[in-house]
């Protein structure tokens, strides 16, 4: 069983109500971008990136000796 039209339209009734209709446009596109990027990173490969770390620690000691 999933929500139907009615419970579509109380929700975003109420979304209204609590944010307002100037509000609505900026919420919709974060929650569009919150998507697309969680979606990217699930398509992505996960990588560890262990060279900066080593390059960071390296940089920390020459400057220590300078």
């Amino acid at each position: 069983m999933g929500i139907g039209w009615q419970e579509l339209l109380l929700i975003f009734t109420i979304i209204l109500l609590v944010f307002g209709a100037r509000k609505l446009p900026e919420i919709g596109g974060g929650l569009g971008r919150a998507i697309r990027n969680f979606r990217r990173s699930m398509s992505e490969p996960d990588e560890i990136d262990i060279t900066a770390k080593a390059d960071k620690a390296s940089e920390r000691e020459s400057g220590s000796k300078a």
